[in-house]
């Protein structure tokens, strides 16, 4: 009996609309770039402002909304670019946009 369920990465690849799955990984692992790339500048942003990573608070989650998503998702384009998936993530982008501003953004 074979066993013709997709894997995690064929669903993946079908959900994104992506040509193979070594494209998969290349975008997987932008993502876990980007998110190493933030863990490491988050700290010394927030050191700069004088906010304080240990306590929690407004102003921590206000500047983490208005400086760190923003950051993420130029560093995620920047990983993209340089994995040569850039045009994917461009697409992703101009999602989120649209989601958030409910605008259409050009090409």
């Amino acid at each position: 009996m074979t066993n013709s369920k997709p894997n995690f990465l064929q669903r993946l690849q079908a959900k994104w609309h992506l040509n193979s799955l070594f494209q998969v990984v290349l975008v997987l692992i932008v993502f876990a770039l980007t998110g190493f790339t933030i863990l490491f500048i988050k700290k010394p942003i927030f050191d700069f402002l004088g906010v304080s990573m240990e306590r929690g608070g407004f102003w921590k989650t206000v500047l983490y909304l208005l400086l760190v998503l923003p950051l993420y998702q130029i560093i995620l384009l920047m990983w993209g670019f340089v994995f040569g998936q850039f045009s994917f993530f461009w697409e992703k982008e101009k999602q989120f946009i649209r989601k958030i501003t409910g605008k259409k953004i050009k090409d």
